[in-house]
């Protein structure tokens, strides 16, 4: 035994060692493929302990499975989306749907608000009043449309629930609705363009930036509501492009994980996720993650 106790400190010395030299930025989380509508949470009507599950279908279109198994769907524009993958432009693939969130007016975001709204009786929440141009034009009726405002946080399903906080986005919000009547298509009021800071049961905070270019103030968002995961547009011409992207997760955001999005849709949105890496440049911050359209990815 006394020749034993060398070799047992050092194996001991080694584990502390490689303890001591462990990385510590972001870990990886888990991704797995959507593709297929075997997508509800658990039948205890949760998603794995702790778990926030993030699947993303194209363009800015987002559905978060809080912990407690709350289903949150954020500009859902599906149906039209060149990006999302087939059995998800039949609305019922999505499963439940507990409430919507949409940032802004534009079609390629509001998109199939208003029908997963009545399909499943789920508000849709706006924090730049949209709401009240969905009631007028006889869109959605007016028990599913809830409104708050830039800065307002509000709980939809109870103290102990996921916390949502609308913040400023800048772009613009014109709602182009096409009258039944005339069959011609209007312009209406959209409200303001926001993004939303989501906090989950377990204290996770995604940033769904909707459509944004760069603004100085993501550094204050940033500090007040400090998001793990930013899901952040880098197509361009509208939007942010990968450089502009870089530069607010780099510099003023520095958030444990990011999701490009709103990109190669059309022509225009140029920006890819492999430019945005290289803009980003190496950083223990921030690790980026790419899914494809239809993957579902585990916080």
């Amino acid at each position: 035994m006394p020749q034993a106790r060398p070799l047992l400190l050092a194996a001991l010395l080694t584990l502390l060692g490689a303890c001591a030299t462990a990385p510590t930025g972001p870990t990886a989380p888990t991704a797995t493929s959507a593709s297929t509508p075997a997508l509800l949470p658990s039948a205890a009507g949760q998603t794995a302990a702790g778990k926030t599950e993030v699947l993303w279908l194209g363009q800015a279109a987002t559905r978060i499975t809080t912990p407690g198994g709350k289903v949150i769907v954020i500009d859902p524009w599906l149906t039209g989306n060149p990006k999302t993958p087939a059995p998800f432009k039949q609305l019922q693939t999505l499963g439940k749907v507990d409430l919507i969130l949409v940032t802004h007016a534009h079609g390629d975001h509001l998109g199939d608000a208003p029908a997963l709204a009545k399909m499943h009786n789920a508000p849709i929440y706006n924090g730049g009043g949209m709401g009240q141009t969905l009631v007028s034009l006889g869109m959605v009726p007016a028990n599913l449309s809830q409104r708050f405002g830039k800065s307002g946080t509000v709980t939809p399903f109870g103290a102990n629930g996921p916390k949502i906080t609308a913040v400023h986005a800048e772009h613009s919000s014109e709602l182009v609705w096409k009258n039944p009547s005339s069959g011609k298509d209007e312009v209406h009021y959209g409200g303001e363009p926001v993004g939303y800071i989501i906090e989950m049961e377990n204290g996770f905070r995604i940033w769904h930036m909707g459509d944004t270019g760069l603004f100085a103030d993501m550094r204050l968002v940033a500090e007040l509501y400090k998001p793990d995961l930013v899901l952040i547009p880098i197509g361009g011409h509208f939007t942010m492009g990968p450089r502009e992207a870089a530069i607010a997760v780099r510099e003023m955001i520095r958030p444990r994980y990011a999701i490009p999005i709103h990109y190669l849709t059309s022509p225009m949105l140029r920006g890819t996720p492999a430019e945005f890496t290289a803009a980003l440049g190496a950083t223990d911050a921030t690790r980026v993650i790419v899914p494809e359209p239809g993957q579902k990815v585990d916080f």
